[in-house]
């Protein structure tokens, strides 16, 4: 038998339920933890960024619209799909460049107990975070929880896989739309993990993914008009964050970050129903009683 040439693969951005490549046509170098490359991603542009709003503005609508259950039931399948890819996740973890201590089969059974623990979450935000109050008068005031739109999430590089998941279900079990940023020093898991999403019941366009520089994407990204969220979980470049700050204040924006005290994303403090009313508003009906 004649040898065979590797197929090597070509890793794009998600943006609309598609994989495009840059329009730029700009790549950067995946460098692995043995200082080699593993390969070619793309590296987004604010076209890339703006285009990938559009697609996440498009699909949010209807993901709201759809029942809790039937969310909580599409973000279980995810869980259950990224659990059957679970070798190779843990083989791109093996190869990037990482600084974390966090066993790569660990960061891999982790990111899938989260993503079920947020899927859980879909048809019991409303009961938990809603509820009747009393007001003085033949009324009914009730509160409930409700998504604010288009998040982007820049995700934290360390750990690539968990950090992403630990900040792209809290803001799309709600019913939000997501455009997500992901890790520049290892990326490869998390354009893996835009393969499940494409793959799964998820509509395109609820879950948007761009690689590339922070620097590039996060403060057009503050100032975009059609942004609601910004989570700033994985910044940490003190001029970026900056910038964006000042840029989300003119647009109006609203910032999450994530917990200062979060130092292990395995523990349970990296998670809570707070995290998903960071980008939740919270809405109040008043209704006459009737006789």
């Amino acid at each position: 038998m004649t040898d065979r040439l590797d197929v090597r693969k070509t890793y794009k951005l998600f943006v609309g339920g598609a994989f495009p490549r840059s329009e730029s046509g700009r790549t950067l170098p995946a460098v692995g933890s043995d200082g080699q490359t593993l390969a070619q991603i793309p590296r987004a542009s604010r076209k890339d960024l703006r285009d990938a709003v559009a697609a996440a503005r498009g699909a949010q609508s209807s993901w709201a619209a759809r029942t809790a259950y039937n969310r909580a039931q599409i973000l279980y399948r995810i869980a259950e799909m990224l659990e059957g890819r679970r070798a190779q996740f843990v083989d791109e973890l093996t190869r990037s460049a990482r600084t974390t201590d966090l066993d790569p089969a660990a960061e891999v059974e982790a990111a899938v107990d989260r993503w079920v623990w947020y899927a859980g979450w879909a048809d019991k935000l409303a009961q938990v975070a809603g509820g009747a109050n009393p007001v003085a008068g033949p009324y009914f005031n009730l509160s409930v929880p409700e998504p604010s739109g288009v998040v982007v999430v820049v995700a934290p590089d360390e750990p690539p896989l968990l950090g992403l998941v630990s900040r792209v279900a809290p803001a799309v079990v709600s019913g939000n739309a997501a455009v997500v940023v992901a890790s520049e020093t290892a990326p490869l898991p998390a354009l893996t993990f835009a393969e499940v999403l494409a793959t799964s019941d998820l509509p395109g366009g609820v879950v948007n993914l761009l690689t590339g520089q922070r620097s590039e994407l996060v403060p057009p990204a503050a100032a975009h008009r059609d942004v609601d969220v910004l989570d700033l979980a994985g910044v940490d470049d003190r001029d970026v964050r900056t910038e964006a700050e000042r840029s989300a204040a003119d647009s109006v924006t609203r910032l999450v970050r994530a917990r200062s005290t979060v130092e292990d994303w395995t523990a349970d403090a990296a998670q809570g129903p707070d995290v998903i009313l960071a980008s939740c508003e919270i809405k109040t009906v008043w209704h006459p009683k009737g006789r």
